[in-house]
């Protein structure tokens, strides 16, 4: 019998249709062995999912008292481009990622502006929607948030008080007890007396002992809170994941997520709460993607290389910004800086010259090609997406050799090219409108469409020298004239 009641109905389901869900890709497909790095046992395993066929995915979401940053967006594309990929593979995936409405941060900012903390939340959850889609994120099947999972909180708080793994303290703020859970510092490789040394009890707290931590925060009357058995109050901030995880996917479940910054003390206090109550494993896999910095230095505002989401796209496309977030292997830092910014504009550039002047709409893709299965195989070393973009260039020197010999396995290529690129979320817009979009918001689109127009006339008037001239004209303009057989493109050289 278990002893943690598990109730799925209150986990709001978002975005994804059953149909998208549930859809695979070509039966009997061979594949490579699917090894995931484990933060837990700190080495790459097999995969292998509890259910066959179907995997359960848990991701920390964001604290939503401010908009989107960079890393955040590096957290979110790492696991789209994960479950993008285990849905090819043909996997039945059902992924959450939470929402955190209410802790300290969003009580402040609330009160600073004189807002309803509430009002506060829905306006910038409606943001990073807005900021995930930009960047080609899809959206989780299931978005739980916090403020809807106060009965389940509350339920495993208490249990674990029963348990003798929680107290209640003379405040009304209950803790959990950390020496009473011996494989405590199992998921950060920490130990018991090295978190001891530099632990304190800060003013206000009333812990048996420095290192345990609060699962239960008491409010005055007057504050924002919720009704339990210890008095008025609200979760913290630890107790709020364990709380919606079990609740979408169970007590066990396949792999949890999040950034690296989050391995402790979060998500070491998750296994430790989680597994006193449930008294069974939480997450098999644990997968931690790399931090972000800014020009070799970590991302603050008190250094002032604070950049959010909105404020980047206003300058570079967002799939240029993608590109950037995953060239680089999940697991690696990256370096945010205007030069890699410039480095995944030629990438994608040069992606899409290949893909101009090719049918790719109505050719056949590929299947089963060599190419195919190099990308498969890199993504199943780990979600390697460094070696699978060195197979996705190889396509494209294949691309460039065949579009006059053999323009018929080009637009094959091209076609499997897209696929392929798709399930990195990249390559979805047509050669046109990506290199278009690039272009700097001083340049007179109009202007250039009338002398590409008239340049076309004058050629059609067989007046080389006015062509030659408007050629010119654009040249200075620093406006690439590319003729094709189906007439005169441009774009702006860089």
């Amino acid at each position: 019998m278990r002893a943690f009641l598990i109730e799925p109905s209150p986990c709001v389901i978002h975005g994804r249709p059953i149909a998208y869900q549930k859809e695979k890709t070509e039966k009997n497909k061979e594949y490579s062995v699917l090894t995931i790095y484990n933060s837990l046992t700190q080495t790459k395993e097999e995969f292998k999912p509890i259910n066959d066929g179907k995997i359960g995915i848990y991701v920390c979401g964001i604290t939503t008292y401010d908009y989107l940053h960079l890393g955040h967006a590096r957290m979110m594309v790492a696991f789209d481009v994960v479950t993008r990929y285990l849905r090819a593979r043909g996997f039945e995936v059902n992924y959450v990622r939470n929402i955190t409405d209410i802790d300290d941060k969003i009580l402040n900012r609330a009160s600073e502006n004189g807002e309803l903390f509430s009002d506060l939340t829905d306006r910038f959850i409606a943001a990073m929607h807005e900021d995930e889609a930009a960047l080609a994120v899809l959206p989780p099947d299931i978005e739980p948030r916090a403020t809807g999972h106060i009965s389940e909180i509350v339920d495993m708080v208490k249990l674990l008080i029963e348990k003798d793994m929680a107290y209640r303290a003379d405040n009304g703020d209950v803790y959990f007890s950390v020496m009473n859970f011996p494989d405590y510092g199992k998921l950060s490789k920490k130990k018991m007396d090295e978190l001891l040394d530099g632990a304190r009890i800060e003013v206000g707290e009333l812990k048996k002992d420095p290192r345990d931590f609060v699962l239960w925060k008491s409010s005055p009357d007057d504050g924002v809170g919720w009704d339990s058995p210890w008095g008025y109050g609200r979760p913290g901030w630890h107790i709020e994941c364990s709380a919606m995880s079990t609740c979408c996917l169970g007590d066990n479940f396949d792999i949890h997520g999040g950034g690296s910054d989050l391995l402790f003390p979060h998500h070491e206090n998750e296994v430790a709460q989680s597994e006193a109550a449930t008294e069974t494993r939480f997450a098999n896999v644990w997968m931690h993607n790399g931090p972000l910095r800014v020009d070799n230095e970590k991302m603050s505002k008190s250094l002032n290389n604070f950049f959010t989401v909105r404020e980047i796209l206003e300058d570079y496309d967002a799939e240029v910004v993608r590109h950037l977030l995953i060239a680089s292997h999940y697991r690696s830092p990256i370096n945010y800086s205007e030069q890699s910014l410039q480095q995944s504009t030629s990438v994608l550039e040069r992606f899409y010259n290949c893909l101009k002047g090719l049918d790719v709409a109505n050719a056949k893709s590929l299947t089963n090609s060599r190419f195919e299965k190099a990308f498969f195989a890199a993504m199943d070393d780990d979600f390697n997406t460094p070696e699978a973009f060195s197979v996705l260039f190889e396509m494209v020197k294949e691309i460039n050799k065949n579009k006059e010999a053999d323009p018929n396995l080009a637009n094959q290529l091209g076609a499997l090219l897209v696929r392929l690129a798709n399930l990195l979320g990249i390559l979805q817009s047509t050669p046109e409108e990506f290199l278009r979009s690039n272009v700097a918001t001083d340049v007179d689109e109009a202007e250039i469409d009338q002398l590409i127009a008239a340049r076309k006339q004058a050629r059609a008037d067989k007046d080389w020298a006015r062509a030659d001239e408007i050629r010119d004209q654009l040249t200075a303009m620093k406006v690439v004239v590319e003729d094709t057989a189906d007439g005169s493109g441009w774009r702006i050289e860089r």
